[in-house]
C-alpha cells in the first residue's frame, strides 16, 4: 500500500484509538467504515454490530434509510414502503397540495386508502445500495493539475467508473469527493420518483412553535409527515402509474414504544448536507463581519414583505408558505451561526490550531507556506465577497429576477426575427409551459418592495466601483431626493410597465416577442445589466478565490493528518451517507439553569395562545389532553413524552434522519439542532452540541388518536 493511501485511511479511521479513552461523540462516519467504532458505540452501549448497520451481501439498516429530494433524509418503516420524515421536509408537497377549499396543510390529511394518497411531482426518495473507496483509481491520476484540470479529470474517470458500475442494471451511481479531494468514493444508488403522500399533521403541531422556536430546546414540534414509495410490478423503481404498488424494501425499521432515559445509546442514521470542520481563521473572520450579516439583511426583507401579504389572504399564504418557511429557517441559522462562532470564541480556536500548524510546517515545503498563500488568496477575494451574496440572496430573491432573467436567451435571437424564426418558436413554447410555475407563488405587493430593499441594500453593501451602470440610470431617471426613495419608485415602474409582472402580460408578449420591447422592458433591463456586470466582471475573482480555497483546504487536511491523525477523524459532511453515534443526554445552556432531556405535551399546553400563528392547536388536540387519552404511547409516569435531546452530530440534511436505539429500533425523527450550538457546522462543542428529534410516540399518537388513522397497524411495533 502506497504512502498516500496510508495517509487517506489513516484518517479517515483514527477515531477508533483516540475515542476509546476520550469520547466526544463527533463525527459523521461513514457507514461502510464504521467496523472502526464497533468498540466505542458498545461501550456507549449498541447492541448490534457494524455488520448490521452496513452490509452488501444482506439486508442492513443502510437499507432502510433513504436520501429525500437530496435535502432530507427519510426511513422507511413497513413492508409496504411506508417512510417517515420531518414535517418540514415534506411541507412543499403538502402546501402545493393544498388549496383554499381544501387546505390540507393547514387542516391536516391523512389517506384512508391506498388510493387516497398523493402523488407528488417531481420527489424522489433513493437508498445506497453500495460505496466502494476508488482513491487509488484517481488520485494518482491528478497529480501537477490545476483545480479546472483537476476537476474535469475527476469527472471523467468517474464517468467511466459509474457507467462500469451500473451496466446492466437499473441502478445510479455516483462519485463523491471527501476531504477536498484527498479520497474518492463511488455510490450506487436505487432511486424511486413514484412518490405519494400518505398523511401530515396540522401545521399547527408539525410546526408548533414556528419561528419562534426554530433551533430552540426546549421544543414541542410535532415534525413530521408520511410517504409512501410506489414501484412496479417487478418491485423495481417505475415512473408514477395508477396500478404501481407499494415498494417491498429490503430491510425497514422496527418502532419501539420503550420510551427513552437519560444515557440511553442513540443513533442518528441520514444524509448531512454540509459541514465545514476544516475551515480557517481567515474565513470565519469573513464569515463573522461580512458574509453572515450580507445573508441575514436580505433575507429578513424577504421575509418581512412575505409575511405582511401571507397574513392578509389564505391562498397568498398557502402560495409563499414552503419558501417563506426555507428562508426563514436559515435566516435564524445565520443569525445563530455569527452569534455562537463569537461566544465561544471559534476565531480563537482557529487561530491557536494553524499556529501550532505553522510551527510544525517549518522545514517541509509542500506545507511552509500555505497559510502565507491563503492569505494572500483571502486579501484578493475580500473586496468582491458580498457582490454575490447581495445578488443571491437579496436582488435575484424578487420572484420576478428569474422570470426576466429566463428571457436573455431571446435577446440575440430577437435581432432578426426572420432568420431565427424556429429557435424563437422553440424558446418561446418552453416558457409558455413554464408559466405556472414563475407564477405560481408571485405577489406583486411583496415583490415590489422586494426590488427597492434589495437594490438599496445592494447599493449600500457593494463598493460603488463594482454597480453596474444601470443604478446609475435609475437614480437619474427615477430621482425622489434619496437613493431610497428613487428605488422604492423604480419598483413601482417596473411592476406598472413590465411585460413580465404578470402571467397574462408575459403570456402576450411570448406570443410577439420584439427586441424593443425586451431591450426597453425595465424589469429585464435590471436584472440583465446587473447580472452581466457580475458575470462579466467580478464572478472571475469568486471562481479564483474558490479554486484557490479549495486547493489550499486540501493541502491542510491532508497535512493535519500527518502531524496529528486525531485531529482529522472523519470527512466534512458532503450530503453522503453517514452514521452518528451518542446517548440520550440533558446539558446546562448557561450558569443556573439546567435543559431536560425531554420535553412532554404539557408544554404545548403551558405555549398553548389560540388563534396564534405558531402556538395555537387543534381543537380535538385538546379535548385529547384533557381526557389524558394518550393510549399505548403514554410513558410509565402517564404522561406523553413529545420530544428529546441526544448528543448526536447531525447537520442540514439530516432533518427526517431516524434516530435508533442500542438494537436499531426508531425512537424519533431529528429535526433540528440547538441554539447554543449553533456553530457546529465549523465546531462541534462537546459541551453545548445537541440533536433535536421527535419522540416516535408523540408521531404515532398524533397519526392514531389525533388524526384518526389506522397506519400504526402498519407498522412493526416493538414494546
Amino acid at each position: 500500500m502506497n504512502k498516500l493511501k496510508m495517509t487517506v485511511l489513516g484518517w479517515m479511521l483514527a477515531a477508533s484509538a483516540a475515542l476509546a479513552t476520550d469520547p466526544t461523540d463527533e463525527g459523521m462516519w461513514l457507514p461502510s467504515l464504521i467496523g472502526k467504532n464497533e468498540a466505542q458505540m458498545k461501550k456507549q452501549g449498541f447492541r448490534l454490530t457494524a455488520k448490521d448497520i452496513y452490509d452488501i451481501n444482506k439486508a442492513s439498516l443502510k437499507d432502510a434509510i433513504l436520501s429525500m429530494g437530496g435535502f432530507c433524509t427519510a426511513e422507511i418503516v413497513s413492508d409496504k414502503g411506508l417512510v417517515f420524515t420531518n414535517h418540514h421536509c415534506g411541507y412543499d408537497a403538502i402546501a402545493s397540495n393544498s388549496t383554499p377549499q381544501d387546505n390540507i396543510l393547514d387542516n391536516g390529511f391523512w389517506a384512508k386508502t391506498n388510493a387516497d394518497e398523493k402523488p407528488i411531482q417531481g420527489l424522489w426518495m433513493r437508498r445506497l445500495v453500495r460505496m466502494e473507496d476508488v482513491t487509488e483509481q484517481i488520485l494518482p491520476q491528478l497529480g501537477g493539475l490545476d483545480e479546472k484540470a483537476r476537476s474535469a479529470k475527476v469527472n471523467s474517470l468517474g464517468s467511466e467508473l459509474t457507467k462500469k458500475a451500473t451496466e446492466g442494471t437499473h441502478y445510479e451511481a455516483s462519485v463523491s469527493e471527501y476531504a477536498k479531494g484527498n479520497a474518492y468514493y463511488l455510490l450506487v444508488f436505487e432511486r424511486f420518483t413514484d412518490i405519494r403522500l400518505v398523511g401530515t399533521p396540522p401545521q399547527s403541531v408539525g410546526k408548533y412553535g414556528g419561528d419562534t422556536d426554530n433551533w430552540e430546546w426546549p421544543r414541542h414540534t410535532g415534525d413530521f409527515s408520511v410517504f409512501r414509495i410506489y414501484a412496479g410490478k417487478d418491485g423495481k423503481p417505475a415512473p408514477y402509474a395508477k396500478d404501481n404498488v407499494p415498494y417491498t424494501p429490503k430491510k425497514f425499521l422496527p418502532v419501539s414504544l420503550k420510551g427513552i432515559k437519560p444515557g440511553d445509546f442513540a443513533m442518528v442514521f441520514g444524509f448531512p448536507g454540509r459541514t465545514n470542520r476544516y475551515e480557517t481563521s481567515m474565513g470565519i473572520k469573513l464569515a463573522i463581519e461580512k458574509v453572515n450579516p450580507t445573508i441575514v439583511k436580505n433575507r429578513d426583507i424577504r421575509l418581512k414583505a412575505w409575511k405582511e401579504e401571507m397574513d392578509k389572504d389564505v391562498a397568498t399564504k398557502l402560495a409563499l408558505s414552503s419558501e417563506y418557511a426555507n428562508i426563514a429557517n436559515y435566516w435564524k441559522y445565520f443569525i445563530g451561526q455569527t452569534q455562537q462562532m463569537q461566544r465561544l470564541k471559534v476565531y480563537d480556536q482557529k487561530l491557536a490550531q494553524e499556529e501550532q500548524f505553522k510551527a510544525w510546517a517549518k522545514g517541509k515545503p509542500e506545507y511552509e507556506n500555505l497559510f502565507a498563500d491563503w492569505q494572500k488568496a483571502y486579501a484578493a477575494y475580500e473586496p468582491y465577497a458580498l457582490h454575490p451574496q447581495a445578488l443571491s440572496q437579496g436582488v435575484l430573491g424578487a420572484h420576478i429576477a428569474p422570470i426576466a432573467m429566463s428571457l436573455a436567451g431571446l435577446e440575440g435571437l430577437l435581432k432578426d426575427k426572420e432568420k431565427n424564426k424556429a429557435a424563437i418558436e422553440r424558446t418561446t413554447g418552453n416558457l409558455k409551459k413554464n408559466l405556472d410555475d414563475f407564477y405560481g407563488a408571485f405577489n406583486v405587493p411583496s415583490d415590489q418592495k422586494i426590488v427597492a430593499q434589495t437594490l438599496l441594500a445592494y447599493y449600500n453593501d457593494v463598493p460603488k466601483d463594482q454597480h453596474p451602470a444601470i443604478i446609475g440610470e435609475i437614480l437619474s431617471k427615477f430621482s425622489a431626493g434619496t437613493p431610497e426613495e428613487s428605488f422604492k419608485k423604480f419598483a413601482q415602474e417596473i411592476f406598472l410597465t413590465s411585460n413580465f409582472a404578470s402571467k397574462d402580460k408575459m403570456a402576450k408578449f411570448l406570443d410577439n416577442p420584439t427586441e424593443e420591447a425586451l431591450l426597453n422592458d425595465w424589469a429585464y433591463k435590471y436584472f440583465a445589466d446587473i447580472r452581466k456586470n457580475y458575470v462579466g466582471k467580478y464572478a472571475i475573482h469568486v471562481a479564483n478565490f474558490q479554486e484557490a480555497d479549495k486547493k489550499f483546504a486540501r493541502t491542510y487536511i491532508k497535512g493535519l493528518s500527518e502531524m496529528n491523525p486525531d485531529w482529522v477523524k472523519y470527512p466534512d459532511a458532503n450530503s453522503t451517507l453517514r452514521v452518528s453515534y451518542g446517548n440520550v443526554q440533558d446539558y446546562a445552556p448557561r450558569d443556573g439553569v439546567q435543559y431536560k432531556f425531554k420535553t412532554t405535551i404539557g408544554g404545548i399546553i403551558e405555549k398553548y395562545k389560540p388563534g396564534d400563528y405558531e402556538f395555537d392547536l387543534p381543537k380535538n388536540f385538546l379535548e385529547l389532553y384533557k381526557n389524558r387519552d394518550f393510549g399505548q404511547y403514554a410513558d410509565t409516569d402517564g404522561d406523553l413524552t413529545v420530544a428529546f435531546i441526544t448528543n448526536n452530530d447531525i447537520t442540514g440534511g439530516n432533518s427526517g434522519s431516524p434516530v435508533l436505539n442500542a438494537r436499531g429500533e426508531l425512537i424519533g425523527l431529528a429535526f433540528d439542532g440547538n441554539w447554543e450550538a449553533m456553530s457546529g457546522d465549523i465546531v462541534f462543542d462537546q459541551k453545548y452540541k445537541r440533536c433535536i428529534n421527535v419522540d416516535v410516540r408523540y408521531v404515532l399518537w398524533c397519526i392514531e388518536k389525533l388524526g384518526g388513522s389506522d397506519l400504526v397497524k402498519e407498522l412493526k411495533i416493538v414494546k
